[in-house]
């Protein structure tokens, strides 16, 4: 073996070695709090229930039993049933797949249009920056849930709109952030060698610039998805978001605010679901930031 291939898998495994100190780095800082820990095994556990909800819901969610309706916890019925007769358990682990479909997918919309449009203003300026901007200045004034709403009146509930209706209104938040970033790394020295290099200027973004920035891209991501299932829960709650029979935590809450004196676990129950992914979701987005962060991993 030749002294350059020595040499190359010398530094092939220093590489490798590397990456995994940093990723223990990042699970280290990142799991150095319990309750980032506890919310991330909760997180975990709902997201298990809502891919195998079919196999572990004791009833279809669906069905009505007339005979059995109102009725409260149960050993048959463990959170007793609503005014059809459903079970209340198996429609709120059915409705759990709803909420963080609508939540995550919302999110990953509006990571794709704002972080593009970001960057496309960051990058180029001018004309394409001042138009990016005042449209997202337009969006921004307008609050979210009024947004949300109005855009629900004209394109109407269900799980694609209402996902595409959350993911417009939290865009302005990549915009901004994407734009920012862009404008910081766009004058850096190995972007300069790019464009001596030839390189396109889709190159550079898709190559260079989108890499450097995708720390701030997942912290925000994974602060949004708590936000955005209980947006879509109090939309489903006013009758604009997942229309019924289709079961999602926010419908349930509004199903049972009538029976709060007779059946109160009908309406509590998905409310506290909603609570604990929200606050667990926020408590591991506040992780995951102090975990990208260079300062805490020590490399600062």
């Amino acid at each position: 073996m030749s002294q350059a291939n020595v040499t190359a898998d010398q530094a092939n495994a220093l590489i490798k070695a590397n990456k995994a100190k940093k990723r223990r780095q990042f699970f280290k800082a990142l799991f150095s709090r319990k309750i980032v820990l506890v919310s991330a095994c909760i997180v975990m556990l709902i997201i298990l229930v809502a891919v195998f909800a079919y196999q572990i819901m004791p009833f279809d969610p669906n069905k009505p039993a007339v005979r059995e309706r109102n009725q409260g916890p149960s050993a048959t019925h463990l959170l007793g049933t609503d005014e059809y007769g459903r079970d209340v358990l198996s429609r709120i682990i059915i409705g759990s797949r709803v909420s963080l479909i609508v939540g995550v997918l919302a999110v990953i919309i509006a990571c794709i249009i704002g972080t593009t449009l970001g960057m496309l203003a960051g990058f180029f300026g001018g004309f394409i920056d001042d138009l990016i901007s005042r449209v997202a200045e337009a969006i921004r004034v307008i609050p979210q849930v009024v947004l949300a709403i109005a855009l629900c009146a004209v394109f109407g509930g269900g799980i694609v709109n209402m996902s595409l209706i959350l993911g417009i209104s939290n865009m302005t938040v990549y915009i901004r952030m994407m734009r920012s970033q862009v404008m910081s790394i766009k004058e850096r020295d190995y972007i300069m060698a790019g464009r001596l290099q030839g390189n396109s200027n889709g190159r550079l973004m898709l190559r260079h610039i989108l890499p450097n920035s995708v720390s701030p891209i997942i912290v925000t991501m994974t602060q949004q998805i708590g936000g955005t299932i209980l947006a879509e829960a109090g939309l489903s709650f006013l009758g604009l978001g997942i229309s019924t029979p289709t079961a999602s935590w926010g419908t349930l809450v509004s199903g049972g605010r009538a029976y709060l004196l007779t059946n109160p676990v009908y309406s509590i129950a998905p409310g506290v679901c909603i609570a604990l992914l929200v606050i667990c979701l926020n408590s591991l987005g506040d992780g995951v930031r102090d975990a990208l962060d260079p300062r805490l991993r020590g490399e600062l």
